[in-house]
C-alpha cells in the first residue's frame, strides 16, 4: 500500500508540471492572432486622456508570447509597440517596447484568463519606474490591455492604458 502511495505521489509531481505547461501552451494559443479595436491613452497623470486605435499581432508559441503593433491617435499620430514573453509554468518574464523605443522589463503571472505583470520601466515615468501591465482575455475574441501607475501627488492608483481588441 505505501509502495503504490509513493509511486502515485512520484507521477503526480512529474506530471503536474506537463499539465501546467499545456494549460499554459492552450492559454497562449487562444491569444494568437490579429487584434485590432481603441481606448483611451494618459500621456501623464492629470492629463487629458487620449483616444486610440490599435493594430496589435499576437504569435504565441508553447511557452512564448509576442505582440507587435500600432496605436494611432488623430490619423497622424501613430506609435509602435511589442512585447516578448517566456512562460515557465504560470510565471512570466520579458520585455515590453513602448512608444519611447526602450524595453521596459515584465514579470508577472497568469491567474485565470489575465496575465498580470509588473512593468520596470528603463526610466522614470510618472515620477517613477514602476507600473502593472494586464493582458486579459475577455471572452472567446476579445482582449484587454491595460496600464496601471501610481499618482505622485496622491497615491492612488491610476489607469493609464486601457485598450480594448477583439480578434
Amino acid at each position: 500500500m505505501r509502495a503504490q502511495f509513493l509511486t502515485t505521489a512520484m507521477a503526480a509531481a512529474f506530471c503536474f508540471p506537463l499539465a501546467a505547461n499545456a494549460a499554459e501552451s492552450d492559454f497562449l494559443k487562444s491569444i494568437d492572432g490579429q487584434w485590432s479595436g481603441g481606448g483611451t491613452v494618459l500621456t501623464r497623470i492629470g492629463g487629458k486622456s487620449v483616444n486610440v486605435r490599435c493594430d496589435i499581432g499576437f504569435a504565441a508559441g508553447s511557452s512564448d508570447l509576442s505582440m507587435q503593433g500600432t496605436c494611432r491617435s488623430l490619423v497622424v499620430v501613430s506609435r509602435s509597440i511589442s512585447a516578448a514573453l517566456k512562460a515557465k509554468g504560470t510565471r512570466y518574464s520579458g520585455t515590453y517596447t513602448g512608444p519611447s523605443g526602450q524595453p521596459s522589463s515584465l514579470s508577472g503571472s497568469r491567474q485565470g484568463d489575465s496575465i498580470n505583470l509588473a512593468v520596470r520601466w528603463v526610466r522614470d515615468i510618472n515620477g517613477d519606474r514602476s507600473a502593472t501591465m494586464t493582458i486579459a482575455k475577455l471572452g472567446e475574441n476579445r482582449l484587454r490591455l491595460q496600464t496601471i501607475d501610481k499618482d505622485p501627488a496622491s497615491g492612488k492608483s491610476v489607469v493609464t492604458s486601457s485598450i480594448d481588441l477583439r480578434q
